[in-house]
């Protein structure tokens, strides 16, 4: 395998995870596509990172990827995006009765209640908010963000869903 080195590629600014699918589909229909990963850090907006064996490659893999704005000139070390990629355990304040907003996966964008919290698995049961029918549905923790809390809600006065 060559050496392969990492590329900042400029996306329409919120378009970045549209950028990520398309580029993973790619993947997935032609592994040989000429990236090896694709990298994009929490809460950067406007740029995804992708490593490629020669800028070439990159930016033939960028070919008809919609929002991809092209390569940024040069390729980035990789100590400058280290500290993006270190996985940092975070204790999760997630609380039952918590309005969250789901921000990966088929859900993405929605907002839901949480009912229950599996701590051993790091997972927690929502119901949508929008939904028709509440239907229980099972999440990581860290595939949610708190966005309301009932401050004088206490896990107890909660049981009555």
């Amino acid at each position: 395998m060559a050496e392969s080195k990492i590329f900042g590629v400029r996306t329409a600014p919120n378009r970045e995870d549209q950028v990520v699918d398309f580029l993973m589909s790619k993947l997935h229909k032609k592994p040989d596509c000429g990236i090896y990963a694709v990298i994009r850090p929490h809460g950067m907006r406007g740029y995804i990172f992708i490593e490629s064996p020669s800028i070439e490659e990159a930016e033939a893999a960028l070919q008809g990827v919609s929002y991809a704005r092209g390569l940024l000139g040069k390729e980035i070390p990789y100590a400058e995006i280290e500290h993006m990629l270190e996985q940092v355990k975070v204790e999760m304040n997630i609380r039952k009765g918590d309005i969250v907003e789901i921000i990966s996966g088929p859900f993405k964008r929605e907002n839901a209640k949480v009912m229950r919290i599996n701590k051993p698995k790091e997972e927690i049961v929502v119901e949508l908010l929008e939904a028709a029918v509440p239907i229980p549905i099972t999440v990581k923790m860290d595939a949610v963000k708190v966005v309301r809390r009932d401050e004088d809600s206490s896990d107890e006065s909660e049981e009555e869903k």
